[in-house]
């Protein structure tokens, strides 16, 4: 992987560049071992001695960081990297430290003593600095790695989510367009066009909110009464609708297009099919920090569970956008009351939309 690549990456994710923690470490190092030795700096031999330590040891933190770079690209471990960083901050330790006593009392006044206790201190520190410098790199990777892991996951659930929307538009516009054409066999024209029209105007707004995954509970129930609209135009008054919707959880957040594949198994598979028709309660509501969605029809009662229901694409496309969004984080559930009917019942993880959502 082209090195250049990973700075530009790192300075994305707000990472500091290496000149500017450099400048700054050694600033405070210098500060702090300045006050450290304050009180034995008495002759100007030694401040100039420390000042010249100081520098050669900074002049070698920066020889080092080409190597360390390069130790770090061929993915060493930790007890190889740390063995070959010791070893050439040995190397550049007795270099800074002989260098230092050199430019400080010349070749004739040279004190082996002193030029070794400097070098097993410049050697230290440049191994501490190695050592830093690894800790930094690794972890910026580990960070790295994690934010491209964490985007990956997020742009196939992405994918995941809008396929699976995908396959409810044309399943809806297929029965929708089925309905139009059994009006206009029956002579009914004008409900025929009003059908029409109110099915572009659904299109239009699902089509609106193509790229969003999650809409405020408000708009969704709008978006499910224009359907709900479109149902009354075919079946007239055999058709009642009541929602009932706590307002507090209005701005909670759903998956886009939920409620309209439940509302139209419900309208289809139990209102349609009964002579006298029926009713579609939607209510929603708080439970223990989490928001309940519940749709229920009306209708014979059934003296088993009916597995032609569970079998619609518009269940299953629910079932598995659910799962895809909020793992095991939800419940959904199935239930087939004694007096008649079918009730489905969701209980999601509660995410607040922000206002201005809720007013766009």
């Amino acid at each position: 992987m082209d090195y250049n690549v990973l700075v530009l990456k790192r300075d994305q994710l707000g990472f500091p560049s290496f000149w500017t923690l450099q400048i700054i470490g050694w600033i405070c190092y210098y500060l702090l071992m300045l006050v450290s030795m304050l009180p034995s700096m008495k002759m100007a031999g030694s401040v100039r001695e420390f000042h010249l330590l100081t520098l050669t040891t900074f002049v070698g933190t920066c020889l080092m960081r080409p190597v360390c770079r390069l130790l770090i690209r061929r993915a060493y471990s930790w007890i190889a990297l740390e063995s070959r960083g010791f070893l050439f901050a040995l190397l550049l330790g007795i270099i800074d430290g002989l260098s230092g006593e050199l430019l400080t009392h010349g070749w004739a006044e040279l004190g082996w003593g002193d030029a070794l206790d400097a070098s097993v201190q410049c050697t230290i520190t440049l191994f501490l600095w190695a050592s830093l410098y690894f800790s930094i790199k690794q972890w910026q990777q580990s960070t790295q790695e994690r934010e491209r892991l964490l985007r990956a996951e997020a742009e196939v659930r992405d994918a995941r989510l809008s396929a699976l929307r995908y396959q409810l538009n044309p399943h809806f516009l297929f029965n929708s367009l089925n309905a139009v054409s059994t009006l206009v066999l029956d002579g009914n024209g004008a409900a025929a066009t009003r059908m029409l029209a109110q099915i572009g105007e659904l299109l239009r707004t699902i089509l609106d909110s193509d790229t969003v995954i999650e809409t405020p509970l408000s708009q969704e129930i709008a978006c499910t009464e224009q359907y709900l609209a479109i149902e009354q135009t075919r079946l007239g008054d055999r058709l009642h609708v009541h929602v009932a919707l706590a307002p507090d959880t209005l701005d909670a957040l759903v998956p886009c297009l939920l409620l309209q594949p439940l509302v139209e198994n419900a309208v289809r598979h139990g209102v349609a099919r009964q002579v006298e028709g029926g009713s579609i309660r939607i209510r929603s509501q708080m439970q223990n920090a989490q928001l309940q969605i519940s749709i229920q029809n009306s209708g014979v009662a059934h003296s088993a569970r009916p597995v032609r229901v569970a079998n619609g694409i518009g269940l299953k496309n629910t079932i598995e956008r659910l799962r895809s969004l909020y793992g095991d984080d939800h419940r959904f559930e199935l239930h087939w009351p004694e007096t008649g009917g079918c009730e489905v019942t969701m209980v999601l993880p509660l995410r607040k939309a922000q206002t201005n959502e809720i007013a766009a």
